[in-house]
């Protein structure tokens, strides 16, 4: 297939590439549609050494000399049989909505969940995130839980997507290193986690909440850190279920920290 040159937005063939800054939109539509977009030379790269197969690819004619190489190990464009879209800056912005300037975009084959068995098998520390909204958020906390070791995220039902495009940004494409899935239902769910083993710990403030200095001190085998919502952290379900609550020691008045860089704080704590 050669590449394909184009000049209308509205062109059918785009439809994967539409709106992509409309955030509502692009959740409902690329789950139920089996894909994700994959931004940036770098972040592509890392997709596919993941594994994850492209549907086709969105680019300026400039970017093509950076990914030759891999538009022909995945048999694209005039290699193979997955499209290559190529067209003027002002086009491709008109199509998705921003200045394109990270090199390409690409639409990638959604992989298909893995059970949750098969996804822990082998783990010693989990994340788990309930209902955190922000994009950048979840992309944040992926990255320091690759950088920190943690073997696997589990995000509740109203998670928002780690595959969203700001979200990989963000992780810097580390969402498809560490393994995650959908733990469901919630907080029920947390019941399976308990019965593979995993003791099962709340980062909140409450008056049973021990410090993670203790729980540093004396990690279990196991372990599950479950943290909350950027406002109102996490619900009442959620610290109920867990096994003990856990509170990161805190100086200057401060009582709390942004989801993400207590993550960091609790995966480096308790890094084994």
């Amino acid at each position: 297939m050669p590449l394909i040159r184009v000049t209308d937005p509205d062109d059918v063939r785009l439809a994967d590439y539409t709106r992509l800054t409309d955030v509502v939109l692009r959740t409902r539509l690329e789950p139920a549609a089996g894909l994700y977009m994959a931004e940036s030379s770098t972040v592509i790269r890392r997709a596919v050494a993941a594994g994850h197969r492209p549907r086709s690819f969105l680019m300026a004619e400039r970017f093509l000399p950076d990914l030759a190489d891999l538009l022909d190990a995945v048999g694209a464009g005039e290699s193979g049989d997955v499209p290559v879209f190529v067209g003027e800056p002002e086009v491709l912005e008109s199509i998705t909505g921003f200045h394109l300037h990270r090199g390409a975009l690409a639409a990638m084959h959604r992989p298909a969940p893995v059970p949750l068995e098969r996804l822990l098998s082998g783990a010693g520390r989990l994340a788990v995130l309930e209902d955190i909204v922000d994009h950048t958020n979840v992309g944040a906390v992926f990255r320091s839980a690759a950088a920190l070791g943690v073997d696997a995220v589990l995000v509740s039902p109203r998670c928002a997507d780690p595959l969203y495009r700001r979200s990989i940004r963000v992780s810097m494409g580390t969402v498809f290193q560490v393994p995650w899935g959908r733990l469901e239902p919630w907080p029920g769910g947390l019941d399976q986690l308990r019965a593979l083993g995993f003791t099962v710990a709340a980062l909140a403030l409450t008056d049973r909440a021990v410090s993670l200095d203790d729980v540093a001190s004396a990690l279990p085998d196991k372990l599950a850190l479950v943290l909350g919502t950027e406002g109102d952290g996490l619900s009442r379900g959620a610290v109920a279920a867990a096994d003990l609550v856990v509170r990161i020691p805190m100086a200057g008045g401060v009582d709390s920290l942004n989801v993400a860089a207590a993550s960091a704080v609790a995966f480096w704590a308790t890094r084994r």
